[in-house]
């Protein structure tokens, strides 16, 4: 087999070093983190790629996207800890037409990880984790497939917000942010008769169920919540005029 660079986004040194066993014979250029990785590619033609998906800075997804913009032609492979379906909902918002990918965890071992390796970047073939692909064809699924709009009054909900804090933060108004928590609630099955009780009426706070769906979804996790909350400090900083 003729020898191929592959290009390695990990931020984590264990990771590296099972790579680095994992792929032994294969050439790697590594790096610690996105922002490097992305310059790097960019001044191939054709690159290989094999990244995280959560890293400091750039995320892998954040780095998938660039690269493809310029080099749509790149084969990329996501190694990641995570099945989360928010980053298998935020990664097909990036995909190009007819882009060879794969998705494999990294609680797989070894020999599964040279399987994806070799598919997408010797046969050309998109290949996606077991333990994966049911979480992929959720959040692809008219019926539950979370919108874009609807997630992001999910995470408004998740921090807290009230309903004209949403509408301030989106350019909605009231009327607008319950529409989209109605169609929300309903991708989450989250439906309100369903959970009443005679002679108590209502068993559940809506906005509460819904992020206890969405968590065990994995629609939202704590990392990136923690990162949403930075963006909603800033953005009332904002507001207030500080």
């Amino acid at each position: 087999m003729a020898e191929r660079e592959i290009i390695v986004a990990e931020d984590n040194p264990r990771d590296r070093e099972f790579l680095a066993a994992a792929l032994d014979g294969e050439r790697l250029t590594l790096f610690d983190n996105g922002e490097e990785a992305l310059a790097y590619a960019r001044g191939q033609s054709d690159p290989l790629l094999l990244s995280d998906i959560q890293m400091p800075g750039l995320n892998g997804i954040d780095l998938a996207e660039a690269l493809w913009a310029e080099r749509p032609s790149a084969r990329i492979v996501f190694w990641s800890q995570f099945d989360d379906e928010m980053y298998l909902r935020a990664l097909s918002g990036v995909i190009p037409p007819e882009t060879v990918y794969g998705y494999v965890l990294k609680s797989n071992p070894s020999e599964t990880l040279r399987k994806a390796v070799d598919a997408v970047f010797d046969e050309a073939q998109c290949w996606l984790d077991p333990q994966v692909r049911p979480v992929e064809a959720r959040s692809r699924k008219a019926g539950s497939a979370v919108t874009d709009v609807e997630y992001e009054v999910l995470v408004d909900i998740a921090l807290g917000l009230t309903d004209n804090m949403i509408g301030r933060r989106r350019y909605l108004s009231r009327r607008g942010v319950q529409s989209r928590l109605k169609s929300l609630y309903a991708k989450l099955g989250v439906d309100q008769d369903q959970f009443s009780v005679e002679g108590v009426g209502e068993a559940f706070n809506m906005r509460t169920r819904a992020v206890s769906v969405a968590l065990r979804r994995g629609l939202i996790n704590a990392h990136e919540l923690e990162q949403d909350e930075a963006v909603l400090a800033e953005w009332l900083a904002r507001e207030r005029g500080d």
